[in-house]
């Protein structure tokens, strides 16, 4: 009998842990599947998930850039996708039709109080960027506690929308980049741009970080390096990547294809001695 087939899209992709993560949750329970990393871009995005699906493919994760299209193709949607109008995860149901779901804010909030220990409760939170992946994590960081969230994003348009869809403009509200030197400090810095990830280095100022600021990368790896080494020069308190982020969606995803939640920390752990 042929391994279930399951894939995670992106655009760049090569760089992705989502394979090995998946193949070591499956080891522990001995469940037989076929893992691929498939690049796409975006104008072949729809054509590549429906012939995934159409092949036998069962589940698929889906990231940068994709995420906003993820959530458009689906047939049905969980309250956390239609909350962040994104999805980054995809599963086969019957006749073909596509569910898609978001465990980007889940998968933040396990990272950061139970792996690294963090009390989110009245912090004031910057969050840095206003697409697919800050709309997947802004809600979780509020039901998480956070006293206020401040969104800001090159394109100030994108930032007013997702502080719209939030609806609570006393604990959420946006920024312009060009007044962060100005906007004061944070003591909760979330970095859910693409710019590690293409490559950009943001040029913050040392300004943002508060007292005992945290301050966490949704990328990981070398796409967060950047950010973390401003972090660390800046004097932030704790600084993290998003390698943890990963493997607690990658959980997420996996329990609801196989209905099963795999351990995490052994493969966060592997991941980290092998220099992820």
């Amino acid at each position: 009998m042929p391994a279930t087939q399951y894939a995670v899209f992106g655009h760049p992709i090569g760089h992705s842990l989502s394979p090995p993560i998946h193949r070591a949750f499956a080891q522990q329970f001995g469940i037989e599947l076929a893992y691929q990393a498939i690049d796409v871009a975006p104008a072949g995005f729809a054509a590549a998930v429906r012939r995934f699906f159409a092949d036998g493919g069962r589940g698929a994760n889906v990231t940068l850039p994709h995420k906003a299209a993820a959530f458009a193709l689906a047939d049905e949607r969980s309250a956390a996708a239609t909350r962040a109008g994104s999805a980054n995860v995809l599963t086969a149901l019957a006749g073909g039709r596509l569910a898609a779901h978001n465990t980007d804010g889940d998968g933040l909030v396990r990272d950061l109080t139970e792996r690294h220990e963090a009390d989110l409760r009245g912090h004031t939170a910057l969050l840095l960027g206003a697409g697919g992946a800050a709309h997947g994590v802004a809600w979780s960081l509020l039901d998480a506690g956070v006293a206020t969230l401040t969104i800001v994003n090159r394109s100030p348009e994108a930032a007013d929308v997702l502080a719209d869809a939030i609806g609570d403009p006393a604990r959420a509200h946006t920024r312009y980049w060009e007044d962060l030197a100005s906007i004061g400090s944070y003591d909760l810095i979330i970095n859910a741009t693409s710019a590690g990830v293409l490559g950009v280095a943001l040029q913050l100022p040392f300004s943002l970080i508060g007292a005992r600021a945290l301050c966490y990368d949704l990328s990981y790896g070398a796409a967060a390096a950047s950010f973390l080494t401003w972090a660390k020069t800046a004097g932030a308190w704790r600084a993290f990547d998003g390698l943890g982020m990963l493997v607690e969606t990658a959980a997420d995803a996996f329990e609801l294809w196989h209905g099963q939640r795999p351990d995490t920390e052994p493969v966060y752990q592997s991941l980290r001695q092998q220099g992820a």
